[in-house]
């Protein structure tokens, strides 16, 4: 989460800025080990949200530090106010945390509901009593996507550089986000299987603590290249933010099926359905329309679990050849 403890006085005005907007609560924690130590104690087993918790009190909707750009943090915090104006539920939205510590709070039921990337989604899923459920996954706007839910794995490098293949980085920087971040880590672990560049192939490898990091990293020279989300890359570029515009493309690998918004097993079945009937209905409405607009989504659309198989094929084969770790 490096790119938070960067961005702390813009955080700040963000929270000013959205904090209780619509009537819902923008939670933003803010940098490192401090920030996931203070939820520690709503993270005992007598904060765990039972059906009668969730009911009478609000959804806790959380989002990863790396779901999204920096800058459109906000676009969520606003899409959280639409969800609670339209199921009558107020939703808190918590941003700035790392997906192992969602993934835990979703188990746990500390939170509710979250915005997630897909290999987070099937580690909670595929267990003997899955943690969570799909409510939705987005649909982004960009002529690229061709109206489906899906999204790329963007290598990158500066727009300067001399690299012209994926081979040519033998021996350079790699930066990327998460370990479990499909996009920024089990696709691209899952590309050097596939060419066999398993053996140390990189001179150094770093973990920036989000995409946008990664982007700045590369953009700046701190790293060679990274991996990227696409729908952050795209988003930073449309909307002329961040370091986009200083990196490029050297090869796209996917599509996949992009992070979805999640429900706690522990949220009750028909808060959990209200949520999805909110999300799915908002390009219908000119008020979620507009929210749309400014996060460059064309709509939320259901998704099956079959969508995430080709992440879950990709994690097994890295698993079963014995390259976990991008080296």
């Amino acid at each position: 989460m490096k790119f938070l403890a960067r961005s702390t006085a813009l955080l700040i005005g963000l929270a000013s800025a959205f904090a209780f907007a619509g009537g819902t609560a923008l939670w933003l924690f803010i940098g490192g080990p401090e920030s996931e130590a203070a939820l520690a104690a709503e993270r005992s087993p007598a904060a765990v949200s039972s059906p009668e918790t969730a009911a009478g009190k609000p959804i806790r909707l959380a989002m990863s530090a790396a779901y999204v750009s920096e800058l459109g943090t906000g676009v969520y915090s606003r899409i959280s106010s639409y969800l609670t104006e339209k199921t009558g539920v107020q939703i808190e939205f918590v941003t700035g945390l790392a997906y192992g510590t969602i993934n835990s709070m979703l188990e746990e039921g500390t939170v509710q509901s979250g915005f997630i990337c897909g290999l987070p989604y099937v580690m909670l899923h595929d267990t003997p009593q899955p943690a969570v459920h799909l409510v939705a996954a987005p649909v982004m706007k960009i002529a690229r996507y061709q109206g489906k839910p899906e999204y790329f794995s963007d290598l990158i490098v500066r727009k300067d550089s001399p690299y012209k293949t994926i081979h040519d980085l033998k021996g350079r920087t790699y930066a990327y986000n998460d370990e479990i971040s499909h996009a920024g880590y089990n696709q691209p672990r899952y590309r050097l299987l596939e060419l066999g560049l398993t053996q140390g192939f990189f001179g150094k490898v770093l973990r920036s603590g989000s995409h946008e990091e990664s982007i700045r990293m590369v953009a700046t020279g701190k790293a060679d290249a990274s991996f990227v989300d696409s729908l952050v890359l795209d988003y930073d570029r449309e909307k002329g933010i961040g370091h986009a515009h200083e990196v490029r493309v050297l090869e796209s690998s996917g599509p996949s099926t992009p992070g979805p918004l999640v429900a706690s097993s522990q949220l009750p079945v028909e808060l959990r359905n209200k949520l999805q009937q909110a999300l799915v209905t908002m390009h219908e409405d000119p008020e979620g329309r507009k929210l749309l607009d400014e996060a460059l989504l064309e709509r939320f659309v259901i998704v099956q679990d079959s969508a995430y198989d080709d992440i879950r094929a990709m994690k097994d084969a890295a698993e079963k050849a014995g390259f976990t770790v991008i080296r």
